[in-house]
């Protein structure tokens, strides 16, 4: 590994991104693929640019990330959190400005589990009087 790449994970929900950022021309790759083609919405798109585009680094860094578990929405947020860690590493001074976008912070929310005697987490049997 050159000492102009870094390495990060980013975490969300029950996905794991694995970030590799290295100096280039702004090529996002995502299980082998462009990750246009891997996210089919342009939301989880927009949301892969946004630490770069909260530190004023769009087009200089490439990623090749491996992303594993949970769906497409939840893979795109462990990336972003993936490449805002990956950029602290390279460029401590971008820490202010991650931060105060919320990049840096870790979404602690994650499914509730079902409980028993009850139809779901929250959501119980119908009851009824007579």
């Amino acid at each position: 590994m050159a000492s102009t790449d870094a390495i990060a994970t980013g975490k969300r929900k029950t996905a794991i991104a694995r970030v590799r950022l290295r100096p280039g021309t702004g090529n996002v790759t995502v299980n082998g693929k462009e990750s246009d083609a891997y996210f089919g919405r342009t939301a989880d798109r927009l949301m892969v640019q946004q630490p770069f585009e909260a530190t004023s680094l769009v087009g200089r860094y490439d990623v090749v990330a491996t992303l594993t578990g949970g769906g497409p929405s939840g893979q795109a947020g462990a990336l972003r959190h993936g490449i805002a860690r990956a950029i602290e590493k390279l460029d401590p001074s971008q820490r202010l400005a991650l931060k105060r976008a919320g990049h840096l912070t870790r979404d602690p929310r994650k499914k509730e589990r079902k409980k028993y005697g009850q139809k779901g987490a929250r959501a119980r049997f119908q009851f009824s009087k007579r």
